[in-house]
């Protein structure tokens, strides 16, 4: 099990799970949601970039393309990301 549907009560006393507990949870889970969006894009994006007419398997080109596309749409999500954070942090310093 992935412990995000779990009993509830392995958590706190008295059966209930501490707000902190509960956060953290949600935190992963969106973590999780995020990555998996992220990869259905890269798929999606790269794959019709790549591949012209779908067939059984990928020709070494297609499978170059995919992985030059997948590492270049990494490194950029990549960039954003430590981008934003940084503004953030900025941001936040200022309040």
């Amino acid at each position: 099990m992935d412990g995000f549907g779990s009993d509830m009560s392995a958590g706190g006393a008295g059966g209930k799970m501490d707000s902190a507990t509960i956060m953290e949870q949600v935190k992963v889970q969106m973590a999780v949601a995020n990555a998996q969006e992220i990869l259905q894009r890269m798929s999606d994006k790269c794959f019709k970039k790549c591949v012209g007419k779908p067939g059984n398997s990928l020709d070494n080109s297609e499978q170059k393309c995919i992985a030059m596309c997948m590492d270049r749409y990494m490194d950029a999500w990549n960039t954003v990301s430590r981008a934003y954070n940084s503004r953030l942090q900025r941001e936040r310093a200022r309040i």
